[in-house]
């Protein structure tokens, strides 16, 4: 067994697993075991909602001023905390560290934004709805929530999640990727450090026992969910039938339209980032090139092709890597097995990454880049999520025809456009069927500010990831219609004390 042991954080303490089962935690650079991480039963699940639900009724009683406090606090620890944190997600996740520095960064965001919940959260009024009568709302938390999260964004998706959920008076379960806990579990205690409560915000480690907890526990009152599509249709299922707030986003197959009068040297370097950063593991990555036009086509490849040859892949500290290993050998294997059901069927492989080795670090979860010609939309590697360093290429003739493949594809995440025709790019942003488009941009991930979230089996549930939809998923509206007896009140036991 590894030396290092990852618990729980529950109640504002470390606490070790009690269910005898353990996880392995690999450093994907090298392909090594370097800790192992508990997972949880029910009855540790429940003794995190437990904490969580003695802390909320206070926590939710401090005025929005007073949270927010918390969440500066925070935000600041983070900024402390910066490179350790990102050394401890890059040994454990395998991105390099720029890349992890850009996944706390992204999340740190929300937090800003969440650090305006005074005005987030305030409601609406009506003066005169009727004789002597007033109409307002107001917006208060739910009580316990959780989240689920994925492997591929320890700190961001987490801090999505929480950050929302707490400044508006909730408390938080967290259940992370049971692959890379680390950040996570010190997440929680450098928020204890900024001056949360004991309970506010818990981390449970485990695996579908312990999803499957949250997803029925009576006393959690909404779950948000990332991961793969399948999943995420399953913990909406299982959560809405319970009775719970749900939204679940799922996998995604983003494609970046390239009109013939795109600044091609650009876009080349807008989609080598976008395909092949953190080796494809990401949600928002742009792993389909559609190509209007064969012209456009050729050129796109001849010019990508030495900009791949280009990229290095290393271990994750290495400072000169453009991206490091996968998570696990047995994701390797599987973008491996992808590219092979490419080659049967049809499409034209221009760049094998399979054979890929890294010296002195033969064991490490490495993968090259890839890239494929002439895909076509029957093929099933083309349906479905790769989740890797694989570039498809496809041909289009119209622009019709190659926003027809973003919109008719079973995902919904995200799409690209590039071109220097405004019409176009307007008009393709307004009927593309996809929940979150990039002009020029290819990974269109909004600002902290306004919210994430795609279409079709990409998300589901009515209500997005952070911003002005992520107050709505974590608060419920209470309205009030008031009126007033005239005349004075003159029994003082009615007075509401002050603080003088």
């Amino acid at each position: 067994m590894a030396d290092v042991q990852y618990g729980h954080f529950v109640a504002g303490q470390t606490v070790a697993g009690t269910s005898g089962r353990f996880g392995d935690i690999f450093n994907p650079s090298f392909g090594e075991v370097t800790a192992q991480v508990a997972l949880a039963t029910a009855t540790e699940v429940d003794q995190a909602v437990q904490a969580a639900k003695a802390a909320q009724p206070g926590w939710a009683a401090l005025n929005p001023q007073r949270r927010a406090r918390v969440m500066f606090k925070f935000k600041s620890l983070l900024e402390d905390n910066m490179d350790e944190l990102a050394k401890l997600l890059s040994e454990q996740h395998g991105k390099v560290i720029a890349d992890s520095k850009g996944d706390i960064q992204r999340g740190l965001e929300v937090i800003e934004f969440a650090c305006g919940v005074p005005h987030l959260m305030k409601g609406e009024y009506s003066e005169g709805a009727g004789p002597g009568i007033d109409v307002y709302s107001m917006r208060q938390p739910l009580g316990v929530v959780a989240g689920i999260t994925p492997f591929n964004f320890p700190a961001m998706i987490p801090m999505w999640m929480f950050g929302v959920a707490i400044a508006c008076g909730n408390t938080f379960v967290l259940k992370p990727s049971e692959k890379d806990p680390g950040v996570p579990i010190r997440l929680g205690e450098l928020f204890m450090e900024a001056g949360a409560p004991e309970g506010v915000l818990n981390v449970v480690n485990g695996d579908k026992e312990a999803v499957d907890a949250i997803l029925a526990h009576p006393d959690i009152k909404a779950v948000s969910f990332v991961g793969s599509s399948d999943i995420a249709q399953y913990v909406y299922a299982t959560g809405t039938a319970t009775g719970k707030r749900v939204q679940a986003m799922g996998g995604a197959k983003n494609h970046g339209i390239v009109l013939p009068d795109a600044d091609m040297d650009q876009t080349v370097q807008d989609i080598i980032g976008a395909a092949y950063g953190s080796a494809g593991e990401r949600c928002m990555a742009l792993s389909v090139a559609v190509c209007v036009g064969d012209k456009t086509a050729d050129t796109l490849i001849e010019k990508l092709l030495p900009e791949i040859d280009a990229l290095r892949v290393g271990i994750a500290t290495d400072p000169e890597a453009h991206y490091g290993p996968v998570i696990t050998a047995a994701h390797r294997d599987k973008i491996a097995r992808y590219i092979q059901m490419s080659v049967d069927e049809g499409a034209k492989l221009i760049v094998d990454g399979r054979d890929f080795s890294l010296q002195g670090y033969e064991d490490g979860f490495f993968i090259g880049p890839s890239l494929f010609d002439d895909v076509t939309s029957d093929m099933q590697s083309y349906k479905d999520e790769i989740f890797g360093p694989v570039l498809q290429v496809m041909r289009a003739q119209t622009v019709e025809q190659a926003m027809n493949l973003a919109s008719n594809h079973q995902y919904g995440n995200g799409v690209a456009i590039f071109t220097r025709n405004g019409q176009a790019a307007r008009e393709f942003a307004q009927r593309v069927n996809v929940g979150m488009v990039g002009i020029n941009v290819p990974i269109p991930v909004p600002v902290a500010y306004h919210s994430f979230g795609g279409w079709k089996r990409s998300a589901f549930g009515d209500v997005n990831q952070h911003g002005p939809e992520g107050i709505r998923f974590y608060t419920k509206v209470k309205t009030v219609t008031q009126r007033w007896p005239e005349g004075d009140v003159t029994d003082q036991s009615f007075i509401i004390p002050t603080m003088q």
